[in-house]
C-alpha cells in the first residue's frame, strides 16, 4: 500500500492506494499554520488514520508547496514559510519510523497525472498548477525530475516572454513575492487573472465570477481571458522550446476554464520556434486529488 499526503496552505490530506492505484482511503484535515511541530504532528496523525482504516502499513511520500535544498537537506521556496529552514523529510521519517520521499507538489501533479492520468504513459510531462500562485513539475517516464539544484519545474517565477506594453506596465505595477518583477505567476495564476481584470474594470472579483461574466459577453471579461490565454499560450511556448514535452497538463482552479484547451493550442503555435505545434494540453484527470495522489506514487510499483 502507498500513502501520500498533501499539505497544502489550507489542508492536509492523505490518501492510501492499493498496488493498482485504487483509492482505498482519504481524509483531511486543517493544516497548521506557522506551527511547525503541530504540522509533523498532523502529518503522522493522518498516517495513523490510514493505516487504521486499511490495516496495512503503506510507504509514504508527501507533496509540499516548496523543495528539499539537495545542499543543506532542508526546506527552500515554501511558501507555507515555517517548512522553509527545516530538515522536514528527516524529522517526518524519524517520526514515523520509515522512509518518506517528498516532491514538490507541482511534480506530484506531474507523476500522478503521468502514471493513470491525462498523460498515461507519456514519456516526458510537463504539469502546470494555475490556482492562487503557478508551478509545474516535470515528470520523466513516470518520475519526477528534481534537477540539480532542486529547482526544476519553477516555471512560474521565470518572466513573462515577449511582453507587449500593457504587460509591462503589469510588471511594474504587480510585484512578485518573490522579489522580483514580471514572473509569469504574476500574470497567469488565478490570482493574476483577477487582478488583471480588476485593472481593466477596477472591479474586484473571483476568477469564476469573471468567467460567468465572459459567458454573458461582458466586453471587460472577455478582454480578460483572452489575455490570460495568450499569456499562457507564450509562458508554454517557451516550455516547447526548451523540454518539448510530450504532454501538457493543466491543473488548478483555472485549469477549469474549459475553453482554455480550444484556444490555448493554437495560439501557442506563433510563439513556438518554427510554429509547429500539435502537442496535447490536456485537464488534469485526477483534479484536486492528482497532487495527493502523486505523492503517493513517490514510491514506484516493484517489479
Amino acid at each position: 500500500m502507498r500513502i501520500g499526503i498533501d499539505l497544502g496552505g489550507t489542508k492536509t490530506e492523505v490518501i492510501a492506494l492499493a498496488d493498482e492505484g485504487k483509492q482505498l482511503f482519504r481524509h483531511r484535515l486543517p493544516t497548521p499554520k506557522n506551527d511547525y511541530q503541530q504540522t509533523i504532528g498532523t502529518i503522522v496523525e493522518l498516517v495513523r488514520l490510514a493505516e487504521e482504516a486499511t490495516g496495512e502499513r503503506g510507504t509514504v511520500g508527501l507533496g509540499i508547496p516548496g523543495s528539499i535544498s539537495p545542499y543543506t537537506r532542508v526546506v527552500k521556496n515554501a511558501n507555507s514559510t515555517w517548512l522553509n529552514g527545516q530538515p522536514f523529510d528527516k524529522d517526518l521519517s524519524d517520526a514515523l519510523q520509515r522512509e518518506v520521499r517528498l516532491a514538490n507538489d507541482a511534480n506530484c501533479l506531474a507523476v500522478s497525472e503521468a502514471i493513470d492520468g491525462a498523460a498515461a504513459g507519456a514519456g516526458i510531462v510537463f504539469a502546470v498548477i494555475v490556482g492562487t500562485g503557478c508551478g509545474a513539475g516535470i515528470a520523466i517516464n513516470g518520475h519526477s525530475l528534481i534537477g540539480g539544484n532542486g529547482t526544476a519545474g519553477e516555471w512560474g517565477h521565470n518572466p513573462l516572454p515577449w511582453m507587449d506594453e500593457d504587460e509591462l506596465r503589469h510588471r511594474e505595477e504587480v510585484p512578485c513575492y518573490c522579489g522580483k518583477q514580471g514572473c509569469i505567476e504574476t500574470f497567469i495564476s488565478g490570482t493574476g487573472f483577477a487582478t488583471d481584470y480588476q485593472r481593466l474594470s477596477g472591479k474586484k472579483l473571483k476568477g469564476n465570477e469573471i468567467m460567468r461574466l465572459a459567458e454573458q459577453q461582458d466586453p471587460l471579461a472577455e478582454l480578460a481571458i483572452s489575455r490570460y490565454e495568450t499569456r499562457l499560450a507564450k509562458s508554454l511556448a517557451h516550455i516547447v522550446n526548451i523540454l518539448d514535452p510530450d504532454v501538457i497538463v493543466l491543473g488548478g482552479g483555472m485549469s477549469n476554464v474549459e475553453r482554455l484547451y480550444k484556444t490555448v493550442p493554437q495560439l501557442i503555435k506563433p510563439w513556438v520556434f518554427g510554429g509547429e505545434f500539435e502537442t496535447p494540453v490536456r485537464k488534469a484527470v485526477h483534479g484536486d486529488s492528482s497532487g495527493v495522489r502523486g505523492a503517493a506514487w513517490l514510491w514506484p510499483m516493484e517489479k
